[in-house]
């Protein structure tokens, strides 16, 4: 269930289901890790072709044009390094990446919304500091009172996430679909033999 939850928030394309091509900055690393930063086949082609990406690795299969034959890149790394984003946008994926899928006040996965630890109707802003990932359940039995009124607690206090932070629980939920090729380049928190 907690993967058909957290994949639903992420709008795959027609065109990345066959062949993906995972793209990593110039220093070798994804761009990012939920979601996976991927590209359909069909850009990789062209972004290697305008000399943007240099193709690390590739797939079995061939895609034709009347004059050539091409390998579909499986990994491609840009040339020119992107500069990652410190600060963090405020939406709802993020919010519930921040709270790792899971309501703050009972910790199911399930039925996913967000709620506002101090009411709006009591002068709560929607904020990063203020919003948290709620089920619906818990929700509704909160509605619009403070939690001492109704005699909730949350698991841990709302604040801004960072970046870094952001990046690392999102690597703690692999895709469901993760091509041989990119294992070198994706650290899964699995431990390095040594």
């Amino acid at each position: 269930m907690q993967g058909d939850f957290r994949t639903s928030f992420v709008r795959e394309p027609t065109s990345l289901r066959h062949h993906p091509a995972l793209v990593l900055n110039a220093d070798y690393r994804p761009l990012s890790y939920y979601p996976l930063s991927l590209w359909p086949w069909q850009d990789a082609i062209k972004a290697a072709w305008l000399d943007r990406v240099q193709i690390v690795a590739e797939y079995d299969q061939f895609v034709h044009s009347p004059t050539t034959r091409i390998r579909i890149p499986s990994v491609v790394v840009l040339r020119d390094y992107v500069k990652p984003q410190k600060r963090v946008a405020f939406t709802r994926f993020n919010l519930f990446l921040r709270d790792e899928f899971c309501c703050q006040y009972c910790r199911s996965t399930g039925d996913l919304t967000f709620d506002h630890v101090v009411p709006r109707s009591s002068g709560g802003r929607t904020s990063w500091t203020n919003v948290v990932a709620a089920c619906a359940r818990c929700n509704l039995a909160k509605g619009a009172r403070a939690l001492a009124q109704c005699q909730m607690s949350l698991q841990r206090p709302p604040r801004e996430p960072g970046a870094e932070e952001l990046k690392n629980i999102g690597r703690r939920f692999p895709p469901n679909h993760l091509h041989q090729s990119w294992t070198d380049f994706l650290y899964w928190d699995a431990e390095l033999e040594a």
